[in-house]
């Protein structure tokens, strides 16, 4: 089976952003017109609990973002949803991820571009707002073709600043907060589950965390500063959106309110005038910056994936200059934003919003998949909780909310849909790829089937995202005959086999092999902890010479000083494990400094977190293989 052009090949973005960026970065795609326009529309539908519905909002993300961090700590690479959807589910379900997502994000971005443009247009009234729309696409257009790095830094600052304006506001306006003005807590004619429901109405407020999913091949270590950076940009959103809320409904007229499509610049002007109205304004023009550029930098990156595995114009995974910058994705993308700036689009947030929730029900499932299907080289350094019962439960979660958002809604995801089968026909079926999913249907029928070419795509993902560097020992495992001994085994049936494999490897007699590596162990045992073994010779007459051979024993075969069989009680013949992991050593005299690095490398794999249960899952001698290819230990790269 051939793969199309894989993203884990190619040419790679630079690791550039760190953990304050992707923190930062998931504030500013957050905050934006969630908080400083939805308001009064949502105060209107439930009244002053629409505090309660935005933490309600806060705690459904979180839910919902867990399998995604699953998945990003596991395939830090650019396209991020789609990426997760293409090798979880397959092509199809991965382009129509890639551009509901691309979708999703360029369309929020463009309508924070439109918030900014109404704010300019206030000020300069004959000048129309998608002129100005337009000329601020632009300039985000240009930022983010200098680097991401220069977007990432123009961020950190509007987020600080944007921090202060609405920690002042909250802290401030705490002051002129009236009891009274929370009865009745919910709107009459409505109850707790409409306070519930309206949370996926705000949905949208959360939805920029998938543009920092989407930058994650740019992320210094992934494995920690993907989680962390995500979860505290959440949590902070959650309590400011929380507290912002409960601080605007209780300091203005519940009618005001209802009636204000700025509820938290006319708040502010209520009661410090013209200064609080500009400060709530600048901070209103901040969010609009910071989700514009954030919604640019992250929509970009679903082109470029598309491209990469060539299920769209192959121009698009094209970057460019010293900082490898995506050009071509950049200005399709800038294009589309620029676009949407002469639409209505308050269907364009809802659509949005539904968007966002497809999104995490496909992640949800693709955690799934993966986890079930086996896939050996699927290795995250963040596990959702309570699986399967929470990625099952957020399905049908999100199921529920996108049913509450109506049809149109529906209908305009589902012409995504659409026109994404009909770029998946063009493009898309010229290459086949193995996915998770055929995997886990392929294991019903052979217990032993494996995607050698997803497993191969994923220890490549894993190398780079851990920064491993290959040694003389991972290339002599990379070249080592493997087997799997099924059943149960005799110390010289195990022996016997690894000796014909070394011999074909190294020209020596079997035999003669086999009865040296008896000797050997009757000499002294060669178990270096509970289950495991390091058979080890030298080859003298040899030259250069250095080989391995590494052996699954299901069952286990004892070993023991007499080198005898099993005794009744199953152990081993010197009263300790049977051995189920066994790594034979042969070396040339001039190759004993290999030899002696390769036992401590052996045993730093072994006694590394998940050693068992990977061994015990490994079905295929590449997978066999790959645990040491992957072992997190220490590389010797001196030769010899």
């Amino acid at each position: 089976m051939t793969d199309g052009p894989s993203s884990a090949g190619g040419s790679r973005l630079p690791q550039t952003l760190g953990l304050a960026d992707v923190f930062c970065i998931s504030v500013g795609a957050m905050i934006s017109a969630g908080i400083f326009l939805l308001p009064g529309k949502a105060f209107s539908h439930v009244g002053p609990a629409v505090a309660v519905s935005y933490v309600f909002g806060g705690c459904i993300a979180t839910l919902g973002i867990l399998a995604v961090l699953e998945l990003a700590t596991a395939m830090p690479r650019a396209g991020g949803i789609y990426y997760f959807a293409t090798r979880s589910l397959g092509p199809l379900a991965g382009t129509m991820s890639g551009l509901l997502n691309w979708a999703a994000l360029a369309l929020k971005g463009a309508f924070a571009i439109f918030g900014t443009a109404q704010i300019a247009h206030a000020f300069a009234p004959a000048v129309p707002v998608p002129a100005f729309g337009v000329a601020l696409t632009a300039v985000f257009l240009a930022v983010n073709l200098l680097s991401t790095a220069a977007a990432a830094r123009m961020q950190q600052l509007l987020v600080g600043v944007l921090l202060l304006v609405m920690g002042a506001y909250v802290a401030l306006g705490a002051g002129h907060v009236e009891a009274a003005r929370f009865a009745p807590f919910v709107a009459e004619g409505r109850g707790w589950p409409d306070v519930f429901y309206e949370a996926g109405f705000l949905f949208v407020s959360f939805g920029g965390l998938l543009g920092v999913v989407s930058v994650a091949e740019e992320v210094r270590n992934p494995r920690r500063n993907i989680p962390l950076g995500i979860l505290a940009g959440l949590g902070t959103v959650t309590v400011l959106y929380g507290l912002t809320m409960a601080v605007t409904a209780g300091a203005i007229d519940p009618a005001a309110l209802a009636a204000s499509e700025q509820p938290l610049a006319d708040a502010a002007r209520l009661h410090y005038g013209r200064a609080g109205f500009a400060a709530m304004t600048l901070g209103a023009l901040l969010a609009f910056v910071t989700t514009g550029n954030a919604g640019l930098m992250g929509a970009a990156r679903y082109p470029v994936a598309l491209a990469r595995d060539g299920y769209a114009p192959a121009v698009f995974a094209r970057t460019l200059g010293p900082r490898a910058v995506p050009v071509p994705a950049l200005l399709l993308t800038g294009a589309v934003v620029a676009a949407v700036q002469f639409l209505d689009l308050e269907t364009i947030v809802k659509v949005a919003s539904t968007v966002v929730m497809l999104s995490y029900v496909l992640t949800n499932l693709a955690v799934v998949i993966l986890r079930e299907s086996g896939v050996m080289n699927y290795r995250p350094s963040f596990r959702t909780p309570l699986y399967p019962a929470l990625p099952l439960g957020c399905m049908m979660l999100f199921g529920l909310l996108i049913v509450k958002q109506g049809d149109a809604s529906l209908g305009i995801a589902g012409g995504i849909v659409a026109f994404s089968i009909l770029l998946y026909m063009r493009y898309g079926l010229r290459a086949r790829r193995e996915t998770a999913l055929q995997q886990l249907v392929g294991r019903m029928v052979r217990p032993d089937f494996e995607a050698a070419g997803l497993e191969a795509e994923l220890r490549e993902v894993v190398r780079t995202r851990d920064g491993l560097v290959e040694d003389a020992f991972d290339r002599a495992v990379a070249a080592a005959p493997t087997f799997l001994l099924p059943g149960s085994a005799t110390l010289e049936e195990l022996f016997d086999e690894a000796a014909k494999l070394a011999s074909a490897a190294t020209g020596e007699d079997p035999a003669a092999l086999r009865e040296r590596l008896l000797a050997r162990e009757r000499a002294s045992s060669t178990v270096i902890a509970p289950g495991v073994a390091v058979p080890h010779l030298l080859l003298p007459g040899a030259e250069g010479r250095f080989l391995v051979v590494i052996a699954k024993c299901e069952n286990g075969v004892p070993f023991g000083a007499d080198g005898g069989g099993a005794p009744d009680d199953g152990t081993d013949a010197g009263g300790g494990e049977p051995v189920r992991t066994a790594v034979f050593l042969f070396a040339s005299e001039d190759r004993r400094g290999a030899h002696l690095r390769s036992l401590a490398m052996v045993a730093q794999t072994i006694l590394a977190p998940g050693f068992a249960r990977r061994w015990e899952k490994a079905r295929t001698p590449q997978q066999l293989r790959d645990i040491f290819l992957l072992a997190r230990r220490t590389r010797a790269t001196a030769a010899g």
